[in-house]
């Protein structure tokens, strides 16, 4: 007998990926858990029937939502994940000697746990020693940290379920005073295709409360139609220009490059993210 992880996307799309066992399944105090062995992806995380990520193609997403911004910032030294369980964004993060401590703050422990006990290749960093992880919300945590970070990254699964509060007005407010005079924020924006309508109204908001926003895109095979996009918020520092002395190793998809090119948009992206 086959077995079949699906993701409905919407009514009309499901994905689906064959299995060779499931690793384990529960339902923690906030979400369904599951993690499985594919036979094309590898170890797969999944949140409410909802894929993560996967041992496959993490590195693209990780890699691409922390290097950007740590890229583009002269001297990030205290780094706050907001979300990212996984440890994926942590692992990158510590690749930059300049970071000396970064905080990961996820509210379900059992993500966390889960993740260091199937995903060690993801979580592995989670143990180091500039590492801080907190258990609890994270909309809460970064209200009571005031002008403390120079980037905060929020890793976030999709703007629905435990997330919702982490896509309103209110939380990229406090974002905002959660960071120094010249910090920057980054998060996980969905892809292009599937936000038609999520996209302008979150730039909308975004260009409200920070001087600079910008758009850019990465290619991730298991999230919908595999153009995913991410957007990168700044109090000084342009997300786009690479800072003096920023060289970076051991990364499989992120280079001087690609950082360049992911804020070419595609004419129909652009046109979703302009300003009014």
């Amino acid at each position: 007998m086959e077995l079949w992880a699906r993701e409905f996307q919407n009514k009309n799309l499901v994905l689906s990926y064959r299995i060779k066992r499931t690793l384990h399944t529960e339902r923690s105090k906030y979400q369904d858990i599951a993690i499985v062995d594919t036979y094309e992806y590898g170890r797969m995380l999944m949140l409410d029937s909802i894929v993560q990520t996967t041992e496959v193609d993490e590195f693209v997403y990780h890699e691409m939502i922390t290097h950007v911004a740590l890229s583009a910032h002269p001297n990030p030294k205290k780094v706050l994940v907001v979300g990212g369980g996984d440890g994926g964004s942590i692992r990158e993060i510590l690749k930059h000697p300049s970071v000396e401590q970064a905080i990961l703050v996820d509210i379900d422990e059992r993500v966390v746990e889960l993740c260091k006990q199937y995903l060690p290749t993801i979580s592995c960093a989670l143990d180091d020693p500039r590492v801080t992880v907190r258990i609890e919300d994270g909309l809460e945590y970064v209200k009571r940290h005031h002008n403390e970070f120079d980037l905060i990254i929020v890793d976030s699964t999709d703007p629905i379920g435990p997330a919702v509060g982490l896509f309103a007005q209110e939380f990229y407010r406090d974002l905002y005073g959660a960071l120094k005079e010249d910090g920057m924020f980054v998060a996980q924006t969905e892809p292009p295709w599937a936000s038609k309508t999520f996209l302008p109204e979150l730039h909308g908001v975004l260009r409200e409360i920070f001087p600079i926003v910008k758009l850019y895109l990465a290619n991730i095979p298991t999230y919908q139609s595999g153009l995913y996009s991410f957007t990168a918020c700044s109090k000084k520092y342009d997300p786009e220009v690479i800072q003096p002395g920023k060289e970076i190793t051991g990364t499989k998809y992120y280079s001087p490059e690609i950082h360049k090119a992911a804020f070419v948009l595609p004419p129909f992206v652009a046109d979703l993210v302009k300003v009014k």
